[in-house]
């Protein structure tokens, strides 16, 4: 099986259920939302266009390869929030998920030779209200680098989380029960 993702917590979340990849690749995907479109969607076209991208390369190395990718997005209400690339970015992020609900969405895809699976996983997550010293702290921590609305709630955003309702591991970025049952039905998993 390949694993198209860059991110080292789904191969350490995968590791979590017995599953190593044989080939991880982290494919090329243009990740900028278009004008109007809503965050599942979104979850859904990326997770697809990541494992469109992986599939010739693992393809011709076994045709009858797996090739398993997800996309995780948080969204403040129908907006896609970014994955914090400046200090500047992950302040607002927080900022805006200061005190509020929000949703996490995964899209979780496998492409296999007669097509592909996929399941879609949302979990809702509240902070606190965030002081500017708290946001500062968290900043510090560096916890928001490439992370979907600039926190991971496995580092230090955890002590600020009031409420999570649904799937921790999809919060983390790799719904666990969901790719589970992707897996048995391909035999990869008992």
């Amino acid at each position: 099986m390949t694993l198209a993702s860059s991110s080292p917590r789904r191969l350490a979340l995968l590791a979590q259920i017995g599953i190593v990849p044989a080939r991880v690749v982290a494919p090329e995907v243009d990740e900028t939302p278009h004008r109007d479109e809503l965050p599942r969607q979104y979850a859904e076209r990326i997770a697809a266009a990541k494992a469109a991208a992986a599939w010739p390369s693992a393809h011709d190395i076994d045709p009858l390869t797996l090739v398993l990718t997800a996309d995780t997005v948080v969204a403040a209400g129908r907006r896609v929030l970014p994955k914090a690339a400046t200090e500047a970015e992950a302040r607002s992020c927080l900022a805006l998920l200061s005190g509020r609900r929000h949703r996490v969405i995964t899209a979780v895809m496998l492409r296999h030779a007669a097509g592909t699976s996929e399941r879609v996983v949302e979990s809702v997550v509240a902070f606190s209200r965030l002081t500017s010293q708290q946001i500062d702290h968290l900043i510090e921590a560096g916890d928001w680098h490439g992370k979907a609305g600039g926190y991971a709630v496995q580092g230090h955003a955890a002590a600020s989380i009031r409420y999570l309702s649904g799937s921790y591991s999809n919060v983390v970025g790799l719904p666990l029960f969901e790719t589970a049952q992707l897996l048995r039905a391909h035999r990869v998993l008992p």
